[in-house]
């Protein structure tokens, strides 16, 4: 099979993350007398991520978003590829090197509701990455929790109450705040809005940024939601069954989008100005199983704009008009 990237983005910092060709494939059983068929979850990802910037990744439910965030977490081990934190590969590492390289990335869940334990106050799990992985005393976590939560908007005289005690939006500060107790150069954020009010999501998306200025932050966002990515991202990498389809820059990918599944997501997203709304581009049936994904463009099936060339030939990941994109035609889908 082609390697899905042939070419990288251009960097202009330092790179604290780089993942190439990273692949998840999981076995899963299809009865007593079936071989295990195979599922691609990831199937070739490459990508850069720079201190201070934010990489979006998008795409349909089922296309490895979360399946990436896992990766890069180190909660589960890639099947194959590289992934390389400050150039140190991740891979293979002893159990002692794998601890040290944990506390360089850090995750913030979907769920505010169900990522913070009910049974412990704040201050309990803020300072719990600190009693694993550090040797400061009781006092000196407690002090550093206090700050921490100074950091992200909550008072201190809150340390002491439980999750249940506060709103969604002050949870997820809390989760925030969590995942910062360690000085990650990582933040993995894996739809950290989705859950909340529309009226939350803007100020917790404003304490991500300004955090991320002040402590040089790179994020890794995931999310489905493009009006969330297009206030937030630097960068965009779309997905589809476990494949970027186009990555670039966010002001390139949003006003000249070269893929056809990109173009679809844009479509889809109500503007309230009619001026800005996108042409419908609508996709033909389903979202092929995972299991049995299509040959050739894993995107032929549904996309408008099908030859014969789409259903038997993978399209490289390729440079076009200052992004990359999976597209045979992708100079042909100029907006």
């Amino acid at each position: 099979m082609t390697d899905t990237l042939t070419e990288t983005l251009p960097t202009t910092g330092p790179v604290v993350l780089e993942a190439i060709h990273l692949r998840k494939h999981y076995a899963v059983k299809r009865g007593a007398f079936k071989p295990p068929a195979t599922v691609k979850a990831l199937d070739g990802v490459s990508f850069q991520l720079e201190a201070g910037k934010t990489l979006a990744i998008v795409g349909e439910s089922g296309c490895g978003k979360s399946t990436l965030a896992r990766s890069v977490t180190m909660i589960e081990p890639p099947s194959s590829g590289q992934l390389l934190y400050d150039g140190r590969d991740v891979v293979g590492r002893s159990v002692a090197e794998m601890k040290e390289l944990r506390r360089t990335v850090q995750m913030v869940f979907q769920n505010p509701y169900g990522s913070l334990n009910p049974r412990k106050t704040v201050g309990s799990i803020l300072t719990e990455p600190l009693v694993i992985n550090t040797d400061l005393g009781k006092q000196a976590r407690r002090e550093r929790a206090i700050a921490m939560m100074a950091k992200v908007g909550l008072r201190p005289d809150q340390v002491d109450r439980y999750p249940h005690m506060f709103s969604g939006g002050q949870r997820q500060r809390i989760a925030i705040a969590r995942a910062l107790m360690l000085n990650p150069r990582v933040v993995v954020a894996d739809e950290p809005v989705s859950a909340l009010d529309v009226s939350i999501q803007a100020q917790v998306l404003n304490l991500m940024m300004d955090l991320q200025e002040e402590l040089n932050l790179a994020y890794l966002f995931i999310s489905h939601d493009l009006s969330v990515v297009r206030h937030i991202a630097d960068a965009i990498m779309v997905m589809y069954l476990g494949r970027p389809v186009e990555h670039g820059p966010r002001d390139v990918v949003f006003t000249r989008p070269r893929h056809p599944y990109t173009r679809i997501l844009l479509a889809a997203t109500p503007r309230v100005n009619p001026a800005l709304r996108a042409e419908r581009v609508v996709p033909k049936g389903e979202l092929p199983s995972p299991l049995n994904p299509p040959p050739g463009c894993p995107f032929h099936k549904r996309c408008p704009y099908a030859t014969d060339r789409c259903a038997s030939e993978v399209p490289a990941l390729r440079p076009v008009d200052e992004r990359l994109v999976a597209c045979h035609y992708a100079e042909d889908m100029a907006v």
